[in-house]
């Protein structure tokens, strides 16, 4: 199971990776050097660090993604609500909510997700299994929106 937590400097080579998308290994080097002036062997000990976490892999000297960054994030913020929030999601919000009040805007965002989600359970039960999965193979390269 992929760890949800990385450092500052893991963090930026996970975003190059995301943002680049496969490439070969002297490739990543090449642009971390150029972004933060970082030596090959900081960019392989912390590509190391990665693979270690399972969300990078570096296969005969390619560098790709095993986890998307879309999926990585849903980790990431699961993993905060449960444990800072004993895992319930409306003790989360209610916790933002005290300070930061919900725009219209954001009010209308959530009742899209709740409808979406029950749309989608609901789709679930008559299909049976649920399995979505159309593709195997590893995330595709993240574009810039």
């Amino acid at each position: 199971m992929p760890e949800y937590y990385l450092t500052e400097a893991e963090q930026k080579l996970a975003d190059v990776i995301w943002e680049e998308g496969p490439m070969a290994s002297s490739e990543l080097v090449r642009l971390c050097g150029e972004r933060y002036g970082w030596k090959k062997s900081t960019v392989y000990t912390l590509l190391k660090r990665l693979e270690g976490k399972e969300l990078f892999g570096n296969m005969d000297g390619t560098v790709c993604a095993r986890i998307s960054r879309a999926d990585f994030e849903t980790g990431q913020s699961r993993r905060f609500v449960e444990t800072s929030f004993s895992g319930s999601l409306p003790r989360f919000l209610a916790a933002f909510t005290r300070r930061e009040r919900l725009t219209e805007r954001d009010a209308e965002e959530l009742r899209a997700l709740i409808r979406a989600y029950e749309t989608e359970r609901r789709a679930e039960r008559s299909d049976g299994d649920g399995n979505t999965d159309a593709c195997a193979s590893g995330p595709e390269k993240e574009t810039k929106a």
